[in-house]
């Protein structure tokens, strides 16, 4: 009963960062969208990891954490630059990516 809530969490969670990635064009907001759908995945992770009685899948989710703490680094890095050099954050303008 608990694991099928955590499974359904877990996928709405993802689904709704997959839905805000497609739809919205802010790259903050994009950029947030992804970290949903990270977190989507490591809640899956954790469930199956809880139910099936292996560590294998929390040692996932800190190989997921750890990459998903470089991508904010870098992401927010680029997302300040483009904003910097464009004077907006919109995936829009970022057609060429030529600066």
């Amino acid at each position: 009963m608990v694991m099928g809530l955590i499974f359904a969490i877990g996928v709405i969670t993802f689904c709704i960062g997959a839905l805000g990635v497609l739809i919205r064009k802010n790259a903050v907001v994009m950029f947030l969208c992804i970290e949903l759908m990270l977190n989507g995945a490591n809640m899956l992770f954790m469930a199956v990891s809880k139910f099936k009685g292996l560590i294998e899948g929390q040692v996932a989710v800190l190989f997921i954490m750890a990459v998903a703490a470089a991508e904010a680094a870098i992401g927010m890095a680029i997302i300040t630059a483009f904003y910097r050099r464009r004077g907006g954050i919109e995936v829009d303008k970022a057609e060429l990516l030529k600066w």
